[in-house]
Order: structure tokens, then sequence, then C-alpha cells
């Protein structure tokens, strides 16, 4: 019979399950309290999390400045709040019991001031801080301040051993677990090297394995867990990690499963979207304004990148080598030199209805209709900075407020759809973040019918091994 055997996890004896954070508003307050609650970790999101009025209120993110620098200004202060908020509710929601991390992303915009506003306002009710997307030096300083532990997201050994070395290796008490996220088959943002193949997926075991080999290297005890996140779905399926002497303490992190619980603050259309999915239907693709790459449900905005990105020609401002076909361009029609079979193609493309050429930083056309192009130039204009750089808009956490690079409409203003999504905004048409084990859904007998469980229902089934 499958047995899960509680661990100590941030000071506290617990279930060895743990909610993934996942950002804007999918892991709230209310999902996190209800996961604390039934006895296991719980993580809500401090990226750009909901704040509310006196009276309980959505307060929108309305920015009222103008410039960018202004802006994401604006952003660090809503996101200071949310954090607070949501921190706030999931602690009276847990009742005292499990414990309360918080997410942040080390590449959003603001994460520094956003991760300290929210331990200073929230003092005593976060328990840990987990923190990804980028090498983030610098969240086991921060935590340590507020003697909170702090878990670094990783991809592999490598990353790990060069945090260690840069900064951990100061508050290694501190450090409470790290969470080995497997690139492949995570949802939303993945570690995925340039020296990796994303159509090649590698079994985990071998790089958990190496990941713990390497924290003894570093002198870190083996009860510090390591936390197996992406592609986790029933752990009768990982029962030869439990207990594994070779891996030391292991924890599990369920990011796709608890988006489908009636305390997840998605809308009814999404969960219901879930329940459809099938196998290939998430997408591991690299559209992202991070530059990472990331895993979403193949739906009509997925299907526009892809066929966005595959209108591209290469172009140079002046005859050379093969580009010896003149093409005019823009409201100017101003001529740029293509080779003959892409003109081609690009009058096929405008005669199609595609007429707008937008330029990228790699000197290569992108070819959109009006509708398309006007929205990504609004979007590119009312950047807030919610990422450290940007490739869409070209804005970058620095003091030329750049990246120093043409801002590159092939990918999209991630701020935008993913509060769109988040609240209520149509599921075909915004990013819709899943982990690739998401068809799973569909064929689960828990879900039969169309049954959406409780968290603690859902804590508890996954503690039977299903």
């Amino acid at each position: 019979m499958f047995k899960l055997d509680p661990i100590v996890i941030s000071g506290r004896e617990v279930l060895p399950l743990v909610e993934g954070g996942k950002g804007i508003n999918v892991s709230n307050g209310e999902s996190s309290g209800a996961w604390a609650a039934a006895g296991g970790v719980a993580t809500f999101s401090g990226v750009n999390a909901d704040n509310y009025d006196e009276n309980g209120n959505l307060i929108p993110m309305v920015y009222h400045t103008k410039t960018r620098s202004e802006r994401h200004g604006e952003l660090i202060a809503f996101g200071i709040k949310g954090a607070i908020a949501q921190a706030r509710i999931a602690h009276d929601i847990s009742g005292g019991n499990g414990r309360l991390h918080m997410n942040v992303l080390w590449e959003m915009g603001g994460a520094e001031e956003i991760l300290e506003g929210a331990l200073e306002g929230a003092k005593g009710l976060i328990h840990g801080v987990t923190c990804g997307a980028g090498m983030p030096y610098r969240v086991a300083e921060i935590a340590a301040k507020y003697g909170v532990y702090y878990y670094p997201i990783v991809s592999s050994a490598r990353a790990f051993r060069a945090l260690w070395k840069r900064a951990y290796h100061k508050y290694g008490q501190l450090l409470g677990g790290v969470v080995y996220e497997d690139p492949w088959l995570a949802g939303g943002h993945n570690g995925l090297s340039n020296s990796e193949n994303p159509e090649k997926p590698e079994p985990p075991y071998a790089r958990v394995r190496d990941l713990r080999a390497t924290m003894r290297e570093c002198g870190v005890s083996d009860a510090v867990p390591v936390f197996m996140a992406g592609g986790v779905w029933a752990l009768k399926e990982w029962s030869d990690w439990i207990g594994n002497p070779e891996l030391g303490a292991i924890a599990f992190q369920f990011g796709t499963r608890p988006l489908l619980t009636q305390e997840s603050p998605i809308s009814d259309a999404w969960k219901h979207r879930l329940l459809t999915l099938k196998p290939g239907d998430v997408l591991l693709h690299r559209f992202s304004p991070t530059g990472f790459y990331s895993s979403a449900v193949k739906n009509d905005f997925i299907t526009d990148l892809v066929d966005r990105s595959h209108r591209q020609i290469a172009f140079s401002s002046e005859a050379m080598g093969d580009h010896v076909a003149e093409l005019p361009i823009g409201a100017r029609k101003r001529i740029v030199w293509v080779t003959p079979h892409d003109k081609e193609q690009a009058l096929a493309w405008m005669a199609a209805g595609f007429t707008e050429a937008l330029r990228t930083p790699d000197n290569t056309l992108v070819f959109v209709d009006a509708v398309k192009a006007e929205e990504i130039r609004k979007d590119q204009v009312d950047c807030m900075g919610c990422l450290s750089q940007c490739a869409f808009s070209n804005w970058a956490q620095n003091d030329a407020g750049t990246t120093g690079k043409k801002a590159d409409p092939r990918s999209f203003c991630i701020q935008k759809t993913l509060q769109n999504i988040g609240h209520g905004g149509d599921v075909e048409n915004e990013l819709m973040f899943a982990g690739h084990n998401a068809y799973r859904f569909a064929n689960d007998p828990f879900y039969a019918g169309g049954f959406i469980p409780t968290v603690r229902q859902l804590v508890d089934r996954m503690a039977t091994g299903e």
C-alpha cells in the first residue's frame, strides 16, 4: 500500500505535497490558504498579485503615468500591496496549518523591491520564498534578512552549483530546499539551456541524482529536500523516489493539477478547457518576451504566434548577395532588399491581407494584418516594465530604460495577456500556461463527469498516490 510520510519543510513537519506558484492571480490566497489548511506546502504568487479595496472589490491595475519608468514604479507598488493582501488571505484560511510560501520570478520587473516589500509588510505570515526564471543570486540574502527560508528553482545541478558558490553558501542555514523543475514537462517558463535540445527530453532521475550529489558536495544536508516539479501527476508513479537514499529527502510540486479545484481562481471556461486537452495539446515554445522557453496550451493565441513567425523573411537595407529584389514596405514604401523567392512569398502574404511588414531585431520582416499591427504597436507603447528586460517592447530595468535592441513583434505583452486570462478573458485568445501532463485530466477517473474537487479533496487524493 502506498504511504506518504511527512517531512520537515520551512521548519515544520508537513506533507511533501507542494503547490506550484503560478503567476498573476492563478495561485492566490484562497487557493493557497486551502492547500496549507490541508497540511501541505502552499505557494501563492507574488507576481503582480491582486489587491482589493476595503469592500473586498478587486482593484484594477490601471496605470496613470505616461512614461515606462513611471508605470514601472506603479507596477512595483501594485505588486507589493497585492502580495501582502494574498499572504494575509492565505494565512487566515490556513488556520496555522501547513506552510505558506511566496513565489517570485527573478526576471520580473522590480523583483527585489517587491520581495522585500512583501516580506516586510507580511512579517510572520510567509515561511518561504521560491524563486526561478533566471539566476536569483540575491534571494538568499533578502530571505535571510527576514528570517525566511528560500527555495531556488533550477533545472540542472550546474545552476545550483553556480548559485551556491556565488551567494548561497553565506546563507546555507536558511536553504529550505531546491526545486528541480523539469524543463521539458513543466508549465510556464522553463529553464532549458542552449546546450539542451527542446525536442529531446531527458529523464529527470539522473538529473535530480546529480543535483543531490552537487548539494552534498556543497555541504547541504540530505534532510534539505529536493522538490520534483514538472510532469508529476500520481505519486504511485514516483514511489521509487520516496525514501531513496540516492536522492535524499524528496517532495513533489504540482503546478497543473491545482488549477482544477473549486478554490482555484481561474475561470470556469479555463477549467473546462483543461478537461478537454489531449496529448500534444501543450506546446514548448520560445515566443515569450523573457527569452525563456515556456509551455502553454495550443489555442488561437499560440497559433497566431506560430503563424506570425512563419510569415517571416530576411532583408537587408542594400543589395547584397542573394538579396537583389526590391520590396517596398510601410506607408512610405521604403525599399528593402530580399531574395527573389522571398519577394514572391511576401507579395502573396500581402495579397492575402497581411499587408504590414514589421521589422525584428534579427533583420527579418514579419507580415501581419493592419489590425494586428496596430495592436502590437499599442502594446509596445503601453509597456509598464513588468520584466527586468523585455524583448517585445525593448524595455529594460536600467538607467537607459531599454535593451538597446529593436522591439520584437514576434513576441507579445505578457502582462496584458496573463492579466486578461486570469480575470475571465477568452481562453482561446490569451496565453494559457499548462504543464505537458495536462491531458491527463481527461482520462483520470478522479475527474470523471467533469468533477472538480476542493483543494482538500485533491490533497487527500494525492496523498494516496493517485
